[in-house]
């Protein structure tokens, strides 16, 4: 049953951090694609946000982790 409920764990937190890396990066190009002059410093906002939003899934990955060894 914990390996069952790692699996949906896992599944969860890959989608959310897809999807949300996504937003990101859609939101990022939108704005480049309006105010070309400040393409640098958007991707730089762009990856600080991806970072923060790939915390998830590896936050989830423990979180599965934890739920095999119960």
């Amino acid at each position: 049953m914990g390996a069952l409920a790692a699996s949906f764990t896992m599944i969860a937190a890959a989608l959310a951090g897809a999807f949300g890396d996504a937003i990101v990066i859609v939101k990022t190009l939108e704005s480049m694609v309006r105010q070309p002059e400040m393409a640098g410093q958007f991707r730089t906002t762009m990856f600080i946000g991806v970072g923060l939003v790939e915390a998830m899934p590896i936050l989830g990955f423990v979180v599965s982790l934890l739920l095999m060894n119960k």
